[in-house]
């Protein structure tokens, strides 16, 4: 049982900062601030807040082929990634601990142990001590992501123990595979994370399952992004013509373990969805079903999941 009962947390719809990574993590240093002064304890800010999330673009690619302006595109946005730790990471421990919250942060994450290539869509975990206590590398890109991001390993599958329990998630579409679904049940999460890029209303039935299977609270989380919040001297603007003037319309949204919406979803603007949780509804909720314990039947189903680091390079 978690020490204590009751929480309240913060879902941050922020407006995209795509190119401006200075003005993300301003966004994340001040809403961190507003949310603890309303008595958020938890923050929870989208997929790929800082560094953005490029809808739209495909920096030039085609089967076979790559132009100059989309790889001079491709330069800014990875020049527009953050090394962990850096700078970036320094400024939002501060911010957590400043606040006293334990504040968790989609990042574009630059690789810089092996030259720094590669980036990849990563969640970091603050403490209300400002320390890093973890980060989360997406294990599998979606379609065209994988253009852009690398494939994390099972080594940064994270868990987090709070005063409420044991905080984790994945990113997106990695919430549709079933398998990594259970590695993150099987680390007994109160709090599931589930900060995406999909602004469709049948994303929601996706964060209701995950509540329900899990007997977990949901906390998924969306940015808000329309074409104009790209910079005007973007090379491969033109990638956005067939785009609509709004991006993605967000979407946070909070659930209870029973699959019942506590807040949210936001639609069409930028702000913080907030809801107080009760845990004991967690130990209710698992009275009739538990993923992990009395419904697991480990008899007949096994799950093995490699946990440890596998750089290209011992």
């Amino acid at each position: 049982m978690s020490a204590e009962q009751n929480v309240r947390v913060a879902v941050v719809q922020a407006a995209g900062r795509p190119f401006d990574t200075p003005g993300a993590v301003d966004e994340v240093c001040a809403m961190t601030a507003e949310a603890a002064a309303q008595g958020a304890r938890l923050l929870l800010f989208p997929e790929a807040y800082v560094g953005g999330y490029p809808w739209g673009l495909s920096f030039g690619t085609a089967v076979g082929g790559r132009s100059d302006p989309g790889r001079r595109s491709w330069e800014r946005y990875w020049a527009s990634a953050i090394d962990v730790p850096g700078p970036e990471v320094g400024r939002m421990a501060d911010a957590a601990r400043s606040a006293g919250v334990y504040l968790c942060v989609g990042v574009i994450e630059r690789d810089s142990t092996y030259g720094g290539g590669t980036l990849f869509c990563t969640l970091l975990y603050f403490g209300p001590d400002g320390s890093l206590l973890g980060k989360h590398r997406k294990l599998k890109p979606t379609a065209a992501e994988r253009l852009i991001w690398g494939e994390g390993d099972g080594s940064t599958l994270t868990a987090v123990e709070t005063p409420w329990g044991a905080v984790g998630g994945l990113i997106c579409w990695e919430n549709y595979m079933p398998l990594a679904r259970m590695a993150m049940y099987g680390k007994g999460l109160s709090i599931y994370l589930a900060p995406t890029a999909d602004a469709r209303e049948r994303w929601q039935s996706t964060l209701q399952h995950i509540a329900l299977e899990g007997r977990c609270f949901v906390l998924g989380c969306n940015q808000y992004v329309h074409r104009d919040m790209y910079p005007d001297d973007l090379e491969i603007a033109h990638e956005l013509d067939a785009w609509p003037e709004t991006l993605c319309a967000g979407g946070s949204a909070i659930y209870g373990p029973l699959g019942e919406r506590l807040a949210g979803p936001l639609w069409n603007e930028e702000g913080v969805v907030y809801a107080d949780l009760d845990l004991g509804a967690i130990a209710r909720s698992r009275f009739d079903f538990d993923v992990t314990g009395h419904y697991a039947r480990p008899d007949v189903f096994r799950l093995v999941v490699d946990e440890s680091p596998h750089p290209p390079l011992e």
